[in-house]
């Protein structure tokens, strides 16, 4: 009975999270509704697990608590796949923009910005003439 509580709070714990990070425009819609669905799935499920039970025997897996750890782990490797997904998507956008921009600025004739020039791997070599000259005359 404490364990059909606490997963029952905890559901209606993330769902109003999720609720909140929606509200706030933290999550995009399209990640919302996914964690919103789950959340929902879930509450019906945490008070009346005898739900998951009766589906579990009905597929002829002998625990509900077996169906609940299997499809759990088949929903997050699909989160993981779907999220590589975007991250080559946006990778590959990325490098096309980078590609576009140095192209406009080349044919602009603009120089990069020089905080940038700070920002890269390759440093310029120091300008020795710039060197300051202490106010006694020493380096």
């Amino acid at each position: 009975m404490k364990l059909t509580i606490v997963t029952g709070l905890t559901a209606l714990a993330v769902l109003a999270f999720m609720v909140e990070l929606l509200r706030r425009r933290q999550l995009q819609e399209k990640y919302a509704i996914l964690w919103l669905a789950v959340s929902v799935l879930i509450v019906p499920l945490a008070f009346f697990p005898f739900l998951t039970d009766n589906l579990a025997k009905a597929l002829g897996i002998l625990s509900g608590v077996s169906l609940v750890l299997f499809l759990g782990i088949v929903f997050l490797l699909l989160v993981t796949v779907h999220l590589s997904w975007e991250v080559s998507r946006l990778e590959e956008e990325t490098r096309t923009l980078a590609e576009d921009l140095a192209l406009l600025r080349s044919e602009l004739g603009r120089p990069r910005p020089k905080d940038w020039a700070q920002d890269s791997a390759v440093q310029e070599p120091a300008d020795p003439s710039a060197e300051e000259v202490a106010p006694d005359g020493q380096r």
